[in-house]
């Protein structure tokens, strides 16, 4: 199973740029936390047992808007590929692996935040 994370990795950055210096202490250390719970839990097999959990996080540079537009990335890796299935040079159908499957995402940090990301992902 794999979970999504929104994590506020960068600071909001200048006009123009949507991402600036890292955030050690509200950033990394919870991008940090979650990789430490994943690892506790897969870790010991009496917790899930006969499941493994992975994670797919994404930063959100402190900002809304940034943070809404990778949302909704999670959502594009469910779509089929743009252009079509296409073909391998032998004719055969290409072999993709399935698309990825979130089960739940954590975050964001701030309430306006996960508030607009909890809107689109509720969708899907």
């Amino acid at each position: 199973l794999t979970l999504g994370g929104l994590f506020p990795v960068h600071a909001r950055g200048p006009a123009g740029v949507p991402c600036g210096p890292v955030k050690k202490e509200k950033g990394i250390h919870r991008l940090e936390a979650m990789l430490y719970a994943l690892d506790r839990v897969n870790g010991d097999p009496r917790v899930l047992p006969n499941l493994t959990l992975g994670a797919r996080i994404l930063d959100t540079c402190s900002r809304d808007t940034y943070a809404l537009e990778q949302a909704l990335s999670f959502v594009r890796s469910l779509l089929p590929p743009e252009g079509g299935e296409g073909s391998c040079p032998d004719g055969s159908a290409p072999r993709r692996p399935p698309p990825e499957r979130l089960v739940g995402v954590i975050g964001a940090s701030a309430s306006s935040v996960s508030i607009m990301v909890a809107n689109v992902l509720r969708l899907f």
